[in-house]
C-alpha cells in the first residue's frame, strides 16, 4: 500500500471494511475485531491511526510489540485460527500497520469467550440469535436445510404404500422383504434421526407434511394482466402434499395456463405450447429441491400476460454468485433431497 493510498483510505472514515485502531495493548480487543472482520466481508484494521484520522506516530519498536500481540491473538485468541497479512507503511508523522483480515471460509469464528462478532457499519457486534448462527453455519456447507428436524414427525408418519413403491422403483425391494425395521430404513437413508424425521423425509414420504411445515408449499396465482398490484386473477391455487405432488399440481397449474401456439400445425390441431412444458419440469424441480428451507416463505409462482415468475426463498448458497454459475461452478444447498428428489421427480 502506498502513503497516496492510505491517506485515500483515511479521508473516507471507518466503514464496514476499514477500522482505525491509535493503538492495541489487549489481545482480547484485537481478537473481537479479527473475528468481526472474518465472520463478514472481510477487512483491514489500520493500526496507529486515531478514530479522527490522524496518526499516531507508532515507532519500530511499536511494529515489533504489535506484530507479536497480532500473532498471539490470531492463532490463540480466534477459534478456528486465522492468517492475517500485515503491511507497514512509513509516514511522516510515524509508521502505520495495516493488517488485512480475509473473509473466513470457516464461519463462525469466536474469541477466547466463544462469543461471536460480526461487523454492523463501521462497528462490531455480538451474535446471538440461533437463525442467524444457523446461516453462518449454511453459508459455509456446514449446515443444511433438509437435515433440520421435522419437530413431531416420526416413522408413523410415513405413508408406507408411497414409501414401498419408492423402494420397489429404485431398489427393487419392499418393506415386507427387508429384514431392516422401517425406522432404521429411514435412518439409514438420512431421512431420520433420533425417531425425528428430517425436513427432506417429511416433504418426500409423509402424508401430509403442510400440517407440520405449512409454509413449504407453492402458492400459485394467475393474473389478467402484466400487474401483480391488482384484485383481479384468472385463477389461484396452493400446492401441498408430498413433494412430488407439490411438483405435479405445479406443473398442472401452469400447463392449464399457458397458450397455444398454431406454428406449424395445421389450423385443426391444438398447436404448440407457448413456453415447451420440459422447461418448467426444470424449473419447477429446482425450486423445490434448491430453495432455502431455512427460510420461513413459500415458493411464488406468478403468471401474467407477457412472463411467468417463480420465486423461491433464498439468496444463492455458499459464496455462490452469477457469475461462478457461468462459470460452472455450482453449490448444491440441500443434498439429501438431491439424492432423492431428482429421480423421484425428473
Amino acid at each position: 500500500m502506498t502513503l497516496k493510498e492510505l491517506q485515500t483510505i483515511i479521508s473516507r472514515g471507518e466503514d464496514g471494511q476499514h477500522q482505525f485502531k491509535a493503538n492495541i495493548t489487549n489481545v482480547s480487543s484485537l481478537a473481537a475485531e479479527i473475528v468481526a472482520f472474518s465472520n463478514s466481508a472481510g477487512g483491514m484494521i489500520l493500526l496507529g491511526v486515531h478514530d479522527d484520522g490522524t496518526f499516531a506516530g507508532l515507532t519500530r519498536d511499536d511494529m515489533g510489540r504489535l506484530n507479536q500481540l497480532l500473532a498471539n491473538a490470531a492463532s490463540q485468541s480466534v477459534r478456528p485460527p486465522i492468517n492475517p497479512q500485515t503491511e507497514n507503511i512509513d509516514t511522516e508523522h510515524g509508521l502505520v500497520m495495516g493488517v488485512q483480515i480475509p473473509r473466513g471460509i470457516s464461519k463462525p469464528y469466536m474469541d477466547n469467550n466463544r462469543l461471536i462478532w460480526v461487523k454492523s457499519g463501521s462497528d462490531k457486534r455480538k451474535v446471538t440469535a440461533r437463525e442467524e448462527i444457523q446461516r453462518m453455519y449454511q453459508s459455509v456447507g456446514l449446515l443444511h436445510g433438509d437435515e433440520a428436524p421435522a419437530k413431531g414427525l416420526g416413522s408413523k408418519d410415513i405413508d408406507h404404500d408411497y414409501f414401498d413403491t419408492f423402494l420397489q422403483r429404485h431398489f427393487n425391494t419392499s418393506l415386507d422383504a427387508s429384514a431392516i425395521p422401517l425406522p432404521a430404513l429411514l435412518e439409514n437413508m438420512n431421512l431420520m434421526q433420533q425417531d425425528t424425521l428430517n425436513v427432506a423425509g417429511a416433504l418426500l414420504f409423509t402424508r401430509n407434511p403442510q400440517f407440520h411445515l405449512p409454509v413449504f408449499i407453492i402458492k400459485a396465482i394467475s393474473f389478467l394482466g402484466n400487474d401483480i398490484a391488482t384484485t383481479v386473477y384468472l385463477d389461484s391455487q396452493d400446492m401441498h402434499g408430498k413433494m412430488l405432488n407439490v411438483y405435479e399440481q405445479a406443473m398442472g397449474f401452469i400447463m392449464r395456463s399457458l397458450h397455444h401456439v398454431q406454428g406449424n400445425q395445421s389450423v385443426n390441431s391444438l398447436g404448440e405450447l407457448e413456453i415447451p412444458r420440459v422447461v418448467f419440469e426444470e424449473l419447477i424441480t429446482n425450486a423445490l429441491i434448491h430453495r432455502d428451507y431455512f427460510v420461513s416463505a413459500t415458493i411464488r409462482l406468478f403468471i401474467f400476460k407477457d412472463r411467468i415468475e417463480i420465486i423461491s426463498p433464498g439468496h444463492l448458497p455458499n459464496n455462490l454468485t452469477v457469475t461462478k454459475i457461468k462459470l460452472g461452478n455450482s453449490n448444491i444447498r440441500n443434498p439429501i433431497l438431491v439424492s432423492f428428489a431428482i429421480s423421484w421427480i425428473g
